[in-house]
């Protein structure tokens, strides 16, 4: 997927992004340019100074596909009371009136191959519009190329892939407003497990929704998923960053029941009674639901159908049930025989991590529907505030002794035991190598915030070692950091400053040659900071030179006092040399 061009022209705006703001990311001609390139993967870096509007891009483009997102799939399946309705729900969720309401979206995607009709004609052109409470129309520009119907009508099955295959958003801070929609889809995909369980209709194994916040809920998932599945040179850089040598073990524990309510209970006793036997009535009133019914074989199950559970089991060094509990216990044993017999019940990295995420999911069975209902129509920058947090035992799903081989360090040691800037390293690039062959659209806001600067300078080709030999999917990353700008051409750098007397967010590319640039440079010219040293500093530099000014101190022992007070920068070096050239003078 590549982005062609953004316009917002909801009356409102969205955000700091005011009505009428427009950015071109590139034109079809300029894309067929980076196709020649032999290293064409580059991400988009925004950067600029706080409350510039470089994230409110990445909210948008978020909030654009939620909107889609929800077009696509409720011919599959949307929860109760979540769209509106006049009389009944008011306050649903509307597409003539979804945030933002107007806007021009244009890019291009790679089609099927079964699709493709001659050679060269390999990506469709989408223009998404929406008009003031209108609902969003997708135009398949040059479907008369491939040979498709021109009228006008995109079918459910075109979507499919006009659609980009994921929306992945990763944020290191709390960015409430990129990560809405996205806790959105996370209760929709439980609500669709939830509605499968009820009526028994049908069994569940990969998440339908395309949108995913990668928050650090899913970081030993991403981590595991590629130590079991990557080969040996695509994990250099978790050898050669963090250390990474191997992974030694680890230990699932999955809760297959839970207690709930007589009342919640009757939803479910005409799928559950008398043919499965964790369905119970005690004398507390309250029974015991399974709730990975549809993720592990029973009675019911289509032969055809290879549960997750079961295929994690098949997978385990060794397990056992805690009848006390109704909870599974699997131990994984990490050698090659183990990598082996996961890549024999799973197809990849991704398709493994999908099943976690699906068991992860589970864990929201205690957020109750006024709750549920609640999140589908808030704007709330308070969102995961309100979510309640379980307690590890009470858990569908948990990772638990994750033990990793690190070099130099005889002993293994406990994932839980890395830094934040480890750990922030392994997510954002382990999340690429899982999704690195989809037709997917990263945003990514500020991921770099804990790494050391040696980390923030291999940032941007560790991203392309991650890329090599794909489809080159589409990122965008905001950023304060000179590095990432330092390895990216001018065209891919997105500069937003903010007008301080109208408000208006405006973006723009660097007037400067920015590949290799100069750290002093960028800071200078991008972050408009002239000075190259911290503020502190600068105000003894600022001292001194009035000092010298005045005539207050003996040039030689002003001298002295800034090189014994002072390290070296371009600054001490300028105040230097006007004393010496007056000194000189003075001869």
């Amino acid at each position: 997927m590549k982005l062609l061009r953004l316009k917002i022209t909801d009356p409102a705006g969205f955000r700091s992004l005011q009505t009428g703001f427009e950015h071109s990311f590139r034109t079809p001609w300029h894309y067929e340019e980076e196709v020649q390139k032999l290293e064409s993967f580059a991400p988009f870096i925004c950067a600029g100074p706080n409350g510039s509007g470089k994230s409110n891009i990445l909210e948008a483009l978020a909030s654009i596909f939620y909107q889609l997102e929800i077009s696509r799939i409720r011919r599959f399946f949307l929860p109760e009371g979540f769209l509106y309705d006049e009389e009944e729900n008011p306050n649903g969720f509307e597409e003539k009136k979804a945030t933002p309401n107007g806007f021009e979206l244009e890019y291009l995607i790679k089609v099927p191959d079964g699709v493709q009709k001659s050679e060269g004609k390999q990506y469709a052109h989408v223009l998404i519009t929406k008009k003031i409470d209108a609902t969003p129309v997708l135009n398949w520009v040059n479907a008369i190329e491939f040979e498709s119907d021109t009228s006008g009508f995109v079918t459910d099955d075109e979507k499919d892939f006009l659609l980009p295959k994921q929306v992945l958003a990763y944020s290191s801070g709390e960015n409430e407003i990129l990560s809405l929609p996205f806790f959105k889809m996370r209760f929709i995909q439980f609500d669709e497990y939830w509605d499968l369980l009820k009526s028994g209709s049908g069994r569940y194994d990969d998440p339908k929704t395309r949108l995913a916040y990668l928050d650090n809920s899913f970081s030993q998932s991403i981590l595991l998923c590629n130590l079991l599945f990557q080969d040996h040179e695509t994990l250099k850089p978790f050898r050669e960053e963090v250390g990474i040598e191997e992974l030694k073990e680890f230990r699932v524990i999955i809760k297959r029941s839970i207690d709930v309510t007589s009342e919640v209970a009757e939803q479910f006793k005409q799928v559950f009674d008398g043919k499965h036997p964790r369905l119970k009535v005690d004398d507390a009133d309250i029974e015991k639901l399974s709730v990975t019914y549809l993720l592990e074989s029973n009675e019911d199950s289509d032969e055809s159908f290879d549960s997750i559970i079961d295929r994690l089991r098949r997978c385990a060094t060794c397990s056992f049930e805690d009848e006390s509990t109704d909870s599974l216990y699997l131990d994984f044993y990490v050698n090659d025989a183990t990598r082996t017999v996961f890549q024999n019940n799973f197809s990849s990295a991704l398709e493994l991590f999908q099943a976690f995420q699906v068991l992860l999911t589970l864990n929201l069975y205690t957020v109750s529907n006024s709750l549920k209902k609640d999140l589908y129509h808030s704007d709330s920058l308070y969102v995961s505030e309100i979510v309640p947090t379980l307690a590890s035992d009470e858990r569908i799903m948990r990772f638990k002794n994750v033990w990793l081989q690190k070099h130099y360090i005889d002993q293994p040691v406990l994932l839980k035991s890395l830094s934040d800037g480890e750990h922030q390293l392994l997510h954002t690039l382990g999340l690429c190598l899982l999704f690195k062959d989809t037709e997917s659209l990263f945003l990514l806001d500020e991921p770099e915030t804990h790494f050391n600067p040696q980390w923030r300078a291999n940032f941007i080709s560790r991203l392309e070692e991650c890329f090599q030999n794909t489809s080159q999917p589409e990122m965008l990353i905001t950023t304060h950091t000179p590095f990432l700008i330092s390895d990216s051409e001018s065209d891919k750098v997105m500069v937003f400053k903010k007008d301080q007397d109208t408000g208006k967010v405006s973006v723009s590319n660097p007037d400067y040659n920015t590949l290799g640039a100069s750290i002093n440079k960028i800071t200078m010219s991008t972050f408009e900071k002239g000075e190259t040293i911290g503020g502190r500093a600068y105000t003894k530099i600022k001292n001194f030179e009035q000092e010298f000014d005045h005539n207050e101190k003996d040039k030689h022992q002003l001298l002295r006092e800034i090189d014994q007070q002072l390290g070296d920068s371009i600054e001490k070096m300028l105040l230097v040399k006007t004393i010496l050239d007056s000194m000189e003078e003075g001869e």
